[in-house]
């Protein structure tokens, strides 16, 4: 059959590709569709075609696959947020680590590798300790909403329409982050509508009102609110702080940040404190870590303890191995992993993150770390000790090659590769099979109902 498009087709679900969607055939061509599960018999509309492969839009579903579920929020399929609410979460955890194990296998071409199966994330709810709603002068509404005449749709502060940057669902509860956010999230929509001053137009740049960030500290049940708007004008977010501080003893930092760039990124250029202190701290495993507004920290807490376990397992310390922990961002990992070492190096490219560790390894009374600010592929060639352990955490891009080969040339003895992008974990791992094992891979599943994870592999110098 010749896929056409705008063709409507009646499809049986066979697998899921990586990036969440479900993945029929006809005739052998690849067709994708968003909102589908392996098992599902479902009748959807082309609507790009392409030489190797279609998209379809899910019209109906014939026949439910017995991995579906019923999703508990009312945004989900509409939301860019947790798009897997509708699947089993054990048959999240299995397709997880199916990604990350033909990845390994078809794109780094490396066979038989143990990929173990995927560690839960300790909870499945409420798993958020940070989230940015973005605010917008248009609504998107739900299909339910469609003709309703009493909704404001010159207004939202929420979250976005997948692959939109001005598509905007006014939202009223997410269910991955804790329940007081939800509160705390409307208390601010309210005053927000209440003011005189406009919301940011993400088409027009004009506005006032830009996001809204929240970080919650799982240790302490604590919050940090962070109003990002295009201007300082104190007279306004004060009162808006006071409010809050008042309403909600749990929040203990109000900060504002100022951006006019217009980038839709919740950071500002310049940063003006309101209530409360400048930071929150938490807990992950005996350690603890400062937070600020603009601070890098793992989104899971819980699942972070889970995931840096399996990393100091993996690397296997005595107490008298050095370490060098590549991509070392605010220091978590190191630090972790310093009380079995004798000493602990990171280099990470981003100052401010170096600042955090090094202020982290002070609260915790670390004397064995030290991290240094600078482009990697430049500092390593001036590491004089090749370290036992390296410990590499890179982007989702995964590493320069040039980081790759001056890793090979330094030749520890282990190697702990964590990876959020288990198709540049692949390709990585191509180059460096040439001299190193990879002995495993432990996929962790830190943002339940989506389709990412985190991996963490261990080799084994030749």
């Amino acid at each position: 059959m010749d896929v056409k498009n705008r063709q409507e087709l009646e499809l049986e679900i066979t697998d899921i590709a990586f990036g969440g969607m479900g993945l029929a055939k006809v005739d052998g061509f690849a067709v994708f569709v968003d909102g589908t599960v392996p098992l599902d018999r479902v009748r959807a509309r082309i609507f790009r075609k392409k030489k190797r492969y279609a998209e379809a839009r899910l019209i109906e579903i014939l026949s439910p696959s017995p991995h579906r579920r019923k999703a508990p929020c009312r945004y989900s399929g509409f939301c860019g947020g947790c798009r897997w609410q509708f699947i089993d979460y054990e048959m999240q955890l299995e397709y997880k680590r199916r990604h990350v194990s033909e990845a390994i296998e078809h794109i780094g071409l490396i066979k038989d590798v143990p990929v173990h199966p995927t560690l839960p994330s300790p909870v499945m709810y409420e798993y958020r300790n940070k989230m940015e709603f973005s605010c917008a002068d248009r609504r998107w509404l739900l299909p339910d909403e469609l003709g309703q005449t009493d909704i404001d749709t010159g207004f939202a502060v929420g979250l976005h329409v997948p692959g939109t940057f001005h598509k905007v669902l006014d939202i009223s509860e997410c269910l991955i982050q804790p329940r007081l956010g939800n509160d705390i999230l409307d208390a601010v929509r309210t005053f927000i509508r209440a003011s005189e001053m406009p919301v940011y137009g993400l088409k027009s740049h004009e506005g006032f009102w830009r996001f809204l960030m929240l970080r919650h500290s799982a240790a302490r049940d604590q919050w940090m609110v962070n109003i990002i708007t295009a201007e300082e004008r104190r007279d306004v977010v004060y009162p808006l702080a006071e409010r809050l501080m008042a309403d909600y003893p749990a929040i203990v930092s109000i900060v504002n940040n100022i951006t006019a760039r217009r980038a839709g990124i919740a950071v500002g250029e310049s940063e003006a404190p309101l209530l409360g202190g400048t930071a929150i701290r938490d807990r992950i495993g005996a350690f603890e870590f400062e937070i600020s507004a603009n601070s890098f920290f793992q989104t899971n807490t819980r699942g972070a303890e889970s995931l840096y376990a399996v990393v100091k397992d993996y690397a296997g310390l005595s107490g008298d191995e050095t370490v060098l922990d590549l991509y070392c961002g605010t220091g978590t990992i190191g630090i972790t992993l310093s009380d079995a070492a004798r000493s602990v190096t990171g280099i990470e490219i981003v100052e401010s993150a170096v600042a955090d560790a090094r202020r982290n390894c002070r609260i915790n009374g670390i004397r064995n770390c030290r991290f240094m600010a600078g482009d990697i592929r430049d500092m390593l060639s001036g590491i004089a000790v090749s370290p036992e352990v390296m410990v590499i955490d890179p982007p989702r891009v995964g590493m320069h090659k040039d980081v790759v080969r001056q890793v090979i040339e330094l030749a520890p003895r282990k190697v702990v590769y964590v990876s959020c992008n288990p198709a540049t974990l692949a390709r990585d791992l191509t180059v460096m099979s040439e001299h190193y094992d990879i002995a495993e891979v432990q996929p962790v599943d830190m943002f339940p109902h989506t389709f990412h994870i985190e991996s963490v592999a261990r080799l084994i110098r030749k």
